[in-house]
Parts: C-alpha cells; structure tokens; sequence
C-alpha cells in the first residue's frame, strides 16, 4: 500500500485544465426554451380515466389509429394536439411512429395510457413480455425513427403502466424486468445475462434535434426515454415519475449522440436518472446537463458501455436527493472505453448511499480486452452529506484514475471509508476532500485562490405536482379543422 502526498507541488497544468473543462466542450448548439408550433390537427379524448384502469370495456378503445392517422396527415413544423374534452381527458394507445418534423402534443390534463398488451409491441411474433438472452424484442410506445426535428411536448402525461399486470400474464412489467435480474448468473456479464422484453415510452434513433418539451413521462415499463446516434437533442422542462423499484426504468438516456442538453427537469427512478452511453465506433459527445433535479434512482451516470468513448460532458447546477448513487461512472472490460473531459459544477448531494462511484470493474467477472480509462475528470463546487460510501478507481497503474476535486466538501464522512486505488488526484485550489488511504493513489496539489464552499442550503426542491412548463399553452385555434372519428 503506499499513498503519497505531494503536499508543495504546485502544477500550472492542473490550474488550466480545471477552468478549461468548464470553459469549453458542452453542446455546441445555441439552446433556447423550446416553442410549441402550430396546430395541424386537435382530437379532443374520447375516454375518461382517474386512475390506469378503464375497465373492461374501455382497454379495447384504442385512439391508435386516429392519432397514427393525424400524425401522418400533418405536414413538417406543424403538431398534433391531444386535449381534454369535458369529462374526457384520457387516450389509449398501442406504438405511435413520428414524422419528421411532426409534434405530439399532450396536453395539460390530459394521460395518454399504453397498452398493456405485449403483442402490440412485437417486434417478432411473440418477442415482447418475455424472458429471454437476446432482448429488444418491444416496440417503444412512441418511436421518432429517420424523424429529425420531431417532438413530444405539452404540459400532459404518458404512462407506461410498467406497474399493472402484461395483459394475458401474471406479473407486472417490473416484476417481468425483476424476474430477468434474478434468472441470470452474473445480471453485469453478457454471456449469462437474462433480458427482459419490455417497452420504452419515447425511443428516438437516427432524429436530429429531437426535443421532449414539458412532458410527464410516467411508469415506464422500462426505459422512459432513449436518444440514439442522433445530432441535437434537447429535454427541457421533463418529469420523469417512476418508482425506486421500477428495474431498469431509467429516466433519460442519450446513447452515442452528439449536442445533447437536457435542462430544468425533475426525475425520479428505478434505474439511473440519466445515463449516457457509447457504443462501438459511435461516440457520446458535448453533452450539457444543467439546472436539473434527482430524487430517487441510480444517480447521474456515465455507462455501464463506454466503448465508443465519452467525452465534452458539463454536468453543472444539480442536486441529487435520496438516490442510490450520485455522480457515477461505471463500465468494465466487456463494453469500457475512453472516458474523459467530463467536468460536474455546483452540484448539492444529500441521503445518497454512494455519492461518488466510479468503477471501471462494474462486472467483477466480466470477460474482453476493453479496458476502461477515465482521465481528466473534474469535480469543482460539490458538496455532500448522508454519504453512506465513497470509492474512486483507476483500472490499474497503467490505465488510472485522473481527477481533480476543487471545493468538494463532504459532511460526516470518515475520510479512512473513502476507497481509492490507481488514482491521481488534483487538489485544489479550493478544498479538497480526499481518502487517507489507498493503493497507488498519488495526489498533486495546486495553489491559487480559493473560494467559498457551495452553499446548498436552497438547493433541494420537492418533487413538483404538475407540470414543471406551466406557461405551456396551446394555440387558440387550429390550422385545419379537427380530425373527429
């Protein structure tokens, strides 16, 4: 064991690097709040529903061919307007597809129910509601494939009902996603992990400047929403509502995309809150993730699949309350990469058992040759309390840990249970709380001026009951007439 203090070593380089990954490399796009656009076609609800159950006549009265039939009818710019009508303010619905350029509009008031049938969301004959070694067997409920500048807005709901009973089965969906976790050998080894088959809410692929605008997205049965090799992606003013033992319903995730920000939402989980990945030769780059709030979930995470590399990540202005993790990045030897230029600003964590993770052996037992490396990572303005445990490893000596803490404070926390191993920390200028032992962990102290600690005392917010866009409104008239049944 061996842990060395550079107590007077003063590395001009270390000073740069801090206020470089914070200066530059996030979405390189101008962001503004989004616009709601004009109204092609309005369908005022048919159903009524105060909780997720129609009865048994109404789960057959499906809106998915009206609302299918508005969607394509609607030219480029323009949305599709879903509204109360009197008692009515509930759709069903099975898969929807988007356009280009076409808007889905929910509007406040108003829950659009999925499907509980497994067989709408076929893939293949009978590839959804299962079991099995191969996965992605669902149809999301909203795809957005080939669609750049398409959109799902408004101040409404969509609810996965990853909580009631797969129509024709036992379980529920989560208990099906449970089931998955418990028949494999190894849940984090390829080669023995059981999948699940369940449906996201919004999966968008392939969809330039796609944007989630005011939107609750609920009880996902699995992921809420998925952005994939896409150019400008923007969630702004998104709730995601799903409870601790939701498996596998993460919040947001952009995959292997580029100009990302995702902005002023409120996100509570059964997986992580957000979560960015990298597949092979597909890259994850200039993401900006600022203004936001966690509550219960896997926390703000980097992987567990790195591979094609991440990097010009901003995670600024966040808290996390009660999550499991709270800054995390995890990947291993099956699916790492380069992780690197990743910087976190002003960020107040509380009741979080794990406030600071990051693993590059996720899967003790993992097999491959891609070994993940985190270099220059920045930690500046964070402050923690409730920590149950901390740990920061590098893989080994020659694929380490490279980070810096300046002005990382956290409140009752025995330095001697911070693990770290294969780790070179930059300390400083401000405070910098670090482990008192550990195997290979070297530390470089900078000087310069330091600055008070971040104040979090304003930082918590409860987890708001309506939409968090309440300026959202439609606009007064359509531009076509109404599409009634």
């Amino acid at each position: 064991m061996r842990f060395a203090y550079l107590l007077r070593f003063r590395l001009l380089a270390g000073v740069l690097l801090c206020w470089s990954l914070l200066a530059i490399a996030q979405d390189t796009r101008n962001v503004t709040e989004p616009h709601i656009p004009a109204i092609c076609i309005t369908l005022p609800a048919q159903l009524s529903a105060e909780s997720n159950s129609f009865g048994a006549a109404g789960e057959n009265k499906f809106d998915t061919s009206r609302i299918q039939e508005a969607i394509d009818h609607c030219a480029a710019g323009q949305a599709v307007e879903l509204r109360p009508d009197g008692g009515h303010n509930a759709f069903l619905t099975a898969p929807l597809a988007l356009k280009p350029g076409i808007t889905l509009l929910v509007d406040v008031g108003v829950t659009l129910w999925a499907s509980r049938n497994p067989r709408d969301y076929d893939r293949t004959p009978g590839s959804c509601g299962i079991v099995d070694h191969k996965g992605s067997g669902c149809k999301p409920l909203i795809a957005a494939v080939d669609a750049p500048a398409s959109a799902v807005m408004g101040g409404g709901v969509i609810d996965g009902r990853g909580g009631e009973k797969i129509l024709g089965q036992k379980e529920t969906w989560w208990e099906l996603a449970g089931r998955s976790l418990e028949e494999s050998s190894d849940p984090l080894n390829q080669k023995t992990k059981a999948r699940h088959n369940c449906p996201r809410i919004v999966q968008a692929s392939h969809s330039d400047n796609f944007v989630l605008y005011g939107i609750t997205l609920r009880n996902s049965a699995s992921i809420h929403a998925v952005v994939w090799e896409t150019n400008g992606f923007t969630a702004w003013g998104v709730k995601v509502d799903a409870p601790h033992y939701a498996h596998d319903a993460d919040g947001i995730d952009p995959g292997s995309s580029t100009n990302v920000t995702i902005t002023h939402c409120y996100i509570r989980s059964g997986d992580d809150n957000v979560a960015i990945i990298a597949a092979l030769n597909r890259p994850a780059s200039h993401i900006t993730i600022a203004h936001n709030h966690f509550y219960t979930g896997h926390g703000m995470s980097i992987g567990s699949e790195t591979v094609g590399g991440v990097s010009a990540l901003r995670v600024y202005d966040l808290s996390i309350d009660g999550a499991d993790n709270g800054i995390r990045i995890k990947s291993d030897v099956t699916g790492g990469g380069w992780v690197h230029d990743v910087a976190y600003q002003d960020v107040c964590i509380r009741r979080v058992d794990r406030a600071i993770d990051i693993n590059p052996a996720y899967s003790t037992t993992a097999h491959g040759d891609n070994i993940p490396v985190f270099r220059d990572i920045l930690l500046k303005n964070v402050r923690i309390t409730g920590a149950g445990h901390i740990r920061a490893l590098g893989y080994d000596a020659q694929h380490s840990l490279n980070i810096a803490f300046d002005n990382v404070a956290v409140e009752n926390f025995p330095r001697e249970k911070f693990l770290a191993a294969h780790v070179l920390f930059t300390a400083g200028p401000g405070e910098a709380f670090l482990p008192m032992k550990g195997d290979d962990v070297r530390v470089q102290q900078v000087s310069g001026k330091k600055t008070e600690l971040i104040n979090c005392k304003n930082a918590f917010e409860p987890y708001p009951d309506g939409p968090v866009v309440p300026a959202l409104r439609t606009l007064p008239e359509p531009v076509a007439a109404s599409l009634n049944p």
